[in-house]
Order: C-alpha cells, then sequence, then structure tokens
C-alpha cells in the first residue's frame, strides 16, 4: 500500500458548511489541499475522504495526513519530523 505525502505540517482551517459533503484528499497529491482534485488517480491506490460536516463553522482539517481522526487533525503532526 502506498503512504501519504505530507501536504503540510500544520492544519489548514476551513469553513464547512452543515451537511455539505467534501472529499478530503488523503493522499497527499492534490493541488486543492485539504480537498480531492483527482491527482491520486493513477498514482497511488490511496483514495479520497468523503465526509459531511456534521456543524458548519472553521474547522481545522489536516495536512499531515497522518491523523487518527479523518479528516480532522488530531495533533500527529506536531510529532512528525520536518
Amino acid at each position: 500500500m502506498d503512504q501519504p505525502l505530507i501536504a503540510a505540517h500544520e492544519p489548514k482551517l476551513v469553513l464547512l458548511k452543515e451537511g455539505e459533503p467534501r472529499y478530503w484528499c488523503a493522499c497527499g497529491r492534490s493541488d486543492t489541499q485539504p480537498f480531492c482534485d483527482g491527482s491520486h488517480k493513477g498514482t497511488t491506490d490511496i483514495t479520497p475522504l468523503l465526509f459531511t460536516a456534521e456543524d458548519a463553522g472553521e474547522k481545522a482539517l489536516c495536512m499531515c495526513k497522518q491523523t487518527k481522526t479523518p479528516p480532522y487533525c488530531d495533533g500527529t503532526h506536531n510529532n512528525l519530523k520536518p
């Protein structure tokens, strides 16, 4: 299985709308981080994660792709080597 690329060493704050489905980039290759732009196709077996925000507001989405709570940041980036 392929390993995701680290898109950044800190989360990205994004404004989410309640009930709006989004695809979170799990491979780290998307140019529209933290959301998927299809860059995984033909390059990796990692697929995006479809999620729906349970409530509206600004949320910290994982950019290191190592979180245990995808797509949300759990602080794992703090333990990664630069």
